[in-house]
């Protein structure tokens, strides 16, 4: 009251100045309402930097000595920025009637227009508060991975949707009821315009409630080229860096519309599945004779099972008098059977297997292109890179393995299987009428 007091004072006195020097009443109205004008931006100049200097470095102090980070996080969203503007704004409008009191006409104008200033000045204060309460919760365990952008998104909306009512209702002198009245026949064009923000704020809503994606997850969406980690979920999509650091975005609906790969559940389990398979050539395949086995229990890791059911065999064959001048008679070993025992060997003994999930080696149907022996194991390192190399470190020792059991992998003929085919026949051609020659 006595500051309004003293500027009313120093209104008529500079008033009173101007026309002691001569100056008509018009123009010392409008120069004294200048010069106050101009005194008034100075003093709300000052006082705004003296309220941030003051807020901003006393919070800063008192953010020094505590450990907790949210008043941290209110420094860096610029919460006590925001709240430090009021205080001038405030000095503001109460001198507006004091400064234009020679222009009552522009009085509402300019207070309605710093109405204004304070409804978008309290709506920047409160979504830089939930931008900070955000920051600190995605700090937290429980919050880390939820799509907490996604709520946020939706309540600046409505934030911005609320300003804007007041606003139009301090422009157009009508009451806010009424302007929400008036919008229910638009409700459908509205539904339209924010159809994909409804969308995105449901899925969000289910995303989080089914724990189906969360922020660090690897995710596979083939339809839209996603292959990698979610780094971001906001109300109306989610990024998901690719493992060649691209960036995909999908939009957040499709998340639930759409099928994806959710790959959290491999990575907890601490194990990964290897499902590869070996074809083998079926002209490969054969009884193994006295010969073969005992030549195959020279390797370690089928030996005792080598001993042991050759002698099953044998006491099988000799009870029933077997004729084993033919080895399909009774009961023989083949050296596909003999592989896929020391497959299972080989991968129990691994140290980079899954001991306590699926280890099996099975035989799939043969086809066109040879009898696939399926490998179906998991690892015990997650990890992309360190899972290649142990897939690819036990495929070479089995593919070199293949050999000593007199098996053959089947593959398609090359180039140079075909020009040696070609030079073998051609030379056969050419020795045939020498030799008749000869003779």
């Amino acid at each position: 009251m006595e500051t309004a007091q003293n500027f009313t004072r120093l209104n008529h006195w500079t008033y009173d100045q101007l026309l002691q020097f001569g100056v008509p009443q018009h123009a010392a109205a409008l120069i004294n309402m200048l010069l106050l004008l101009t005194l008034l931006l100075c003093l709300v100049t000052l006082t705004d930097y003296i309220a941030r200097k003051l807020l901003v470095g006393a919070i800063n102090k008192f953010a020094a000595k505590t450990t907790s980070q949210f008043d941290d996080l209110l420094i860096q969203n610029k919460v006590i920025y925001y709240l430090a503007k009021v205080i001038p704004v405030v000095i503001l409008i109460k001198a507006i009637p004091l400064v234009f009191a020679d222009y009552p006409g522009w009085i509402n104008t300019l207070k309605t227009f710093a109405d204004v200033y304070i409804i978008l000045l309290s709506i920047w204060t409160i979504r830089a508060f939930l931008h900070t309460c955000k920051d600190y919760m995605k700090n937290t365990e429980l919050f880390r991975d939820k799509p907490v952008d996604s709520f946020l998104q939706v309540i600046t909306i409505i934030l911005y949707f609320i300003g804007g009512l007041l606003i139009f209702s301090l422009f157009t002198g009508k009451d806010v009821w009424a302007f929400i009245t008036a919008m229910g026949a638009a409700s459908a064009i509205l539904l339209l315009v924010f159809k994909d923000t409804i969308l995105g704020f449901v899925a969000s809503i289910q995303v989080s409630t089914n724990d189906m994606v969360r922020i660090g997850d690897w995710i596979t969406m083939e339809k839209y080229g996603a292959d990698g980690d979610v780094i971001e979920i906001n109300l109306t999509t989610v990024k998901v860096q690719n493992f060649d650091k691209t960036i995909t975005t999908i939009p957040t609906y499709y998340l639930i519309s759409d099928s994806f790969k959710n790959w959290r559940g491999m990575q907890r389990s601490g194990g990964r599945r290897i499902k590869r398979s070996i074809l083998i050539k079926i002209s490969s395949i054969r009884y193994l004779n006295p010969e073969d086995i005992q030549r195959l229990s020279k390797i370690g890791l089928i030996r005792e099972y080598m001993e042991q059911r050759a002698q099953e065999i044998n006491v099988f064959n000799e009870q029933w008098n077997i004729d084993k001048s033919l080895l399909i008679n009774g009961r023989s070993m083949t050296n596909v059977g003999v592989f896929r025992r020391y497959i299972d060997a080989y991968i129990a003994q691994h140290e980079f297997t899954h001991k306590e999930m699926t280890m099996m080696v099975r035989q799939l149907e043969p086809t066109t292109t040879g009898m696939p022996i399926e490998l179906y194991v998991f690892t015990n390192d997650v990890r992309w890179d360190k899972y290649e190399l142990i897939m690819a470190d036990i495929f070479d020792h089995l593919l070199a393995a293949v050999r000593y059991f007199d098996l053959e992998v089947f593959e398609q003929p090359a180039a140079d299987d075909v020009r040696n085919l070609f030079a073998s026949t051609n030379a056969k051609n050419l020795l045939t009428p020498l030799q008749a020659m000869q003779n």
